[in-house]
C-alpha cells in the first residue's frame, strides 16, 4: 500500500508541474547573435558582477542581451525595454532591471532588460555610440517579436533609470532612420535630460571619453531637441535626489507640454537617488502602478 503522504504529496506534484507549464519562461537573446556587434574591437576584458550601491550590478559588458519576461494574465500588448541605471560605469541589473521587468510582467506588460554594453576604450573604437546602438537594436528586436508575444508594434517603448534615462531620452531624440528602432513612448525615472556644465563633464569623462565638438554639445542639448513628434513620456523624481537634480524631470515635463506632447510627472518629497521599484516609507513604490495605468490609459487611445 502506497503510504498516506505520498498519497497527498500526488496532486500537490501535479499543480507543481501544471504551474511551471503554465508560467511563461524569460528568453535571452543575444542582441547581435551572428554578427559582430558595432563599433566594438578586440579585447580581453570579461564581464563581471560587483555589488555596488548595495545592489549587484554588471561591468565590462561585451556580450549585449535582451532578457524577455512575457506579459502574465491579461495581456495588455504593451511592450518596455527596460534600461538601468548606472553612470555608464555598470548596469544595475537587478534593482532596475530584472526587479522591473518582474512587476511589470505581472501586470500584463511585456518587458525586457536590456543589458548594454558600457562605452568603454578598451573594447570599442567609438564607445560614445555603443549605448545608443544597443538600445535601438533592443528596440527592433523586441518588436520582431510581437507576434509570439501578443505585442502591438506601436506601442513598444523605454523605460530607463539614471543613466538608462539618459540612454532613453536620447533614443526619444535622435530618431532612427528605421521606424523600428524608435520608442513609441518612454518612462524616465529620475532620469538625464539637461545639458548643465556638471553633465557636460559627465558626458565627456564616461560617455566620449573626450571633448565634445560644437557640434556634439548641440546635439547633446536635449531639451532643445523636444518637438511636436517627441514621444510621450512618463516621468518620476524625488526632490532630495542629490545625483540627479529634480529639474532633470520638470524642464523635460515642461518641453513636452510647451509641444502639446502627452506627459505625466510624479514628484515625491524623499526618495533619494537609485530606488528602482521604491519603497512604502518614502511612498516612491507608487510610481510603478501608476506608470502602468498610465500605460494603458496612453495605449487605449484612438
Amino acid at each position: 500500500m502506497t503510504p498516506r503522504k505520498n498519497r497527498l504529496s500526488m496532486p500537490l506534484l501535479v499543480l507543481g508541474l501544471l504551474w511551471l507549464t503554465a508560467a511563461p519562461a524569460q528568453e535571452v537573446l543575444k542582441l547581435w547573435a551572428g554578427q559582430d556587434p558595432p563599433y566594438s574591437k578586440d579585447n580581453t576584458l570579461v564581464e563581471r558582477e560587483e555589488l555596488i550601491w548595495g545592489t549587484t550590478c554588471v561591468s565590462q559588458v561585451t556580450e549585449p542581451t535582451l532578457t524577455i519576461f512575457p506579459a502574465r494574465g491579461q495581456n495588455t500588448g504593451i511592450g518596455v525595454v527596460v534600461i538601468p541605471g548606472g553612470n555608464y560605469m555598470v548596469v544595475s541589473i537587478h534593482n532596475e532591471g530584472y526587479d522591473v521587468a518582474k512587476a511589470l510582467a505581472e501586470r500584463g506588460i511585456t518587458a525586457a532588460v536590456l543589458k548594454y554594453r558600457l562605452p568603454d576604450p578598451r573594447s570599442s573604437d567609438q564607445p560614445e555610440k555603443v549605448p545608443l546602438v544597443d538600445a535601438r537594436r533592443a528596440l527592433q528586436l523586441l518588436r520582431e517579436q510581437h507576434v509570439q508575444l501578443g505585442l502591438r508594434p506601436d506601442k513598444v517603448g523605454v523605460l530607463g533609470f539614471s543613466a538608462g534615462g539618459h540612454l532613453a531620452t536620447v533614443a526619444s531624440l535622435w530618431k532612427s532612420a528605421d521606424a523600428a528602432e524608435n520608442p513609441a513612448f518612454s518612462g524616465l525615472i529620475y532620469g538625464v535630460s539637461d545639458l548643465s556644465e556638471e553633465n557636460l563633464r559627465w558626458l565627456e569623462e564616461q560617455l566620449y571619453f573626450r571633448k565634445l565638438t560644437p557640434e556634439e554639445v548641440a546635439r547633446n542639448r536635449l531639451l532643445d531637441l523636444v518637438g511636436p513628434t517627441t514621444p510621450p513620456a512618463f516621468l518620476v523624481h524625488a526632490y532630495d535626489d542629490q545625483t540627479c537634480r529634480v529639474e532633470e524631470s520638470t524642464l523635460y515635463a515642461q518641453r513636452l507640454h510647451e509641444n502639446k506632447v502627452p506627459v505625466e510627472m510624479h514628484l515625491f518629497p524623499k526618495g533619494g537617488h537609485g530606488f528602482g521599484l521604491g519603497n512604502k516609507a518614502s511612498g516612491t513604490d507608487q510610481w510603478l502602478p501608476l506608470f502602468v495605468d498610465w500605460l494603458q490609459r496612453w495605449a487605449d487611445q484612438p
